[in-house]
């Protein structure tokens, strides 16, 4: 009972983790924060996990441990429902300040010789200068879920392994932690709700003019929180029905059955020694410290600590951005970016993790075999890390920020860009940003900046077409109009570095999970 609602809690806390990576980015156009503050926000699991985790560990092995690990499990279902909140206290997303239904409206298509004129900078942005910031503080709220979430956690793991380890088995403990089917779900799960919009079920899905694959969708990001919540209060309920310490009674019951009776004299024997522990352990500071001096003192556990450190460091680091890097590197949607990592590198990961659990049981490695795996491991994941830097993209073709309007020249100075001659008589304005790609492969920053003036909807595929677009030409038709699309143009010569960078992503997370299982057993 206990080994099933455990697995059901690993399951959780993957989930849920993997929820919060894969919906950073549109929870950053959601509460329209930066980046770092984004990064805020996701680092809010790890301050909470921080505050309890040391005080946890330790004196909640003296205490019931199957009823702290279910209140630990509610509590992290509880962050995670909180950090779906915000949603359902905040009004409609809007991507443009224009009028969804209003296609032909004076601030989008170009209107020749008409008095309105914008001076180029609103009042805002003179005030808050060129960086955007929140118009809400709702994000704080999901800083105080994943904080809470963090929390939450941290009983499961070393309460649940040390539970494990002192009345399961010897030897097959590890069997008991498998889990990998909760970033599955998690990664799946995202790449379903990124393609719905955020605020489905109270918006007519006909009046939305963009697309997952648009740099402003925000797909139903507050779902998956919701689910894995839900899930995780469910998992809670079976520990506080589990008894502190095992039956005697049911262990004899069990092994009466064995003809081993000297396995039988041992598991007795250990069982008496374990009640013995919990009468003589005193949960106090004295002994915490005394506790906390032996390790520190550990040279080779210090050593373990350093190189845990980095790892974690530069693997939290990397994978909190990696989806915002492949969505505007490779200009794919968070939906195609969840689905792949999930679907591509997790039967890498569990493949490696076997691999490396069948090579230390068949080579019979010593400890020493072991950290040379290790290093083997890791040394050829950091390999493929670096191959990763070849495959950057060049900038975006960007008329009238990083190339001029005939697509020819980059752009030396930002004086009076984006205005040119094609859509000075347009009555443009500057701070509009309502991208469109052009037949010619570059972006423009609105229809009225590309100098169209006429467009049509599609009713078959529902996308945008504009005509007659004095700014978009090539070197080839100087004097030629010619016509656009909705949406950011994407990358051509960034398609193939796109799929090299998914199979190093593969072959470095293989070479990562093959050591992990070294990693796991140095540290035991």
């Amino acid at each position: 009972m206990f080994l099933a609602a455990l697995s059901l809690s690993y399951i959780c806390k993957a989930l849920g983790a993997i929820i919060m990576k894969s919906s950073i980015t549109q929870i950053e156009r959601r509460f329209e924060i930066s980046s770092s503050t984004a990064g805020l926000i996701d680092g809010g699991f790890e301050i909470g996990n921080l505050l309890v985790i040391v005080f946890v560990s330790y004196f909640g092995s003296k205490l019931h441990r199957p009823k702290l690990i279910g209140i630990g499990c509610f509590i992290m279902g509880i962050g995670s429902i909180m950090t779906a909140m915000p949603h359902f206290f905040m009004g409609y997303y809007r991507y443009s300040d224009n009028d969804i239904s209003s296609l032909n409206s004076s601030t989008l298509m170009c209107l020749v010789n008409q008095t309105t004129s914008f001076t180029g900078t609103s009042p805002e942005v003179v005030g808050k200068g060129c960086e955007k910031e929140s118009k809400s503080h709702m994000w704080i709220y999901v800083l105080m879920g994943n904080m809470l979430r963090g929390v939450g956690e941290t009983p499961i793991v070393p309460l649940g392994i040390s539970y494990i380890d002192d009345f399961a088995k010897e030897g097959h403990s590890s069997l008991y932690l498998v889990a990998m089917i909760g970033p599955i779900i998690g990664f799946i799960m995202s790449s379903m709700f990124a393609r719905l919009y955020v605020d489905v079920g109270y918006v007519d899905p006909s009046s939305i003019r963009i697309t997952p694959a648009d740099a402003r969708w925000v797909g139903a990001w507050w779902l998956s929180f919701l689910v894995s919540g839900l899930l995780a209060v469910i998992a809670s309920i079976p520990f506080f029905f589990l008894p502190k310490i095992p039956k005697t009674s049911q262990k004899q019951r069990k092994n009466s059955s064995s003809p081993n009776v000297l396995q039988t004299d041992k598991e007795k024997n250990h069982m008496t020694n374990l009640f013995k522990q919990e009468k003589k352990a005193s949960a106090n500071m004295t002994g915490f410290l005394k506790s906390l001096k032996s390790i520190l003192t550990n040279h080779l556990y210090v050593i373990f600590l350093v190189l845990t450190l980095l790892q974690i460091s530069s693997f939290i680091g990397s994978f909190t951005y990696l989806f915002k890097f492949i969505e505007q590197q490779f200009s794919r949607s968070a939906s195609e970016a969840n689905f792949v990592l999930g679907i591509i590198t997790l039967p890498a990961m569990a493949s490696g993790m076997f691999l490396g659990g069948y090579i230390i049981k068949r080579f019979k490695l010593t400890m020493i075999g072991i950290a040379k795996f290790a290093l083997f491991t890791t040394s050829m994941s950091y390999v493929f890390h670096l191959l990763n830097f070849p495959l950057i993209c060049e900038s975006k073709s960007l008329a009238g920020l990083t190339l001029t309007y005939d697509g020819m020249n980059s752009v030396d100075s930002h004086i009076d860009v984006p205005l040119s001659y094609c859509n000075s008589d347009c009555s443009c304005d500057k701070n509009q940003w309502e991208p469109i790609c052009g037949k010619n492969g570059v972006t423009y920053i609105s229809p009225c900046l590309a100098g169209c003036k006429s467009s049509s909807v599609n009713t078959i595929s529902n996308s945008t077409v504009f005509y007659d677009c004095s700014c978009i030409r090539d070197s080839d038709r100087q004097n030629s109009n010619f016509s656009a699309h909705l949406g950011e143009c994407p990358r051509k010569k960034c398609k193939n570095n796109y799929y090299f960078y998914i199979a190093l992503q593969v072959l470095s997370s293989f070479c990562t999970a093959t050591g992990s299982t070294s990693l796991m057993m140095i540290l035991m």
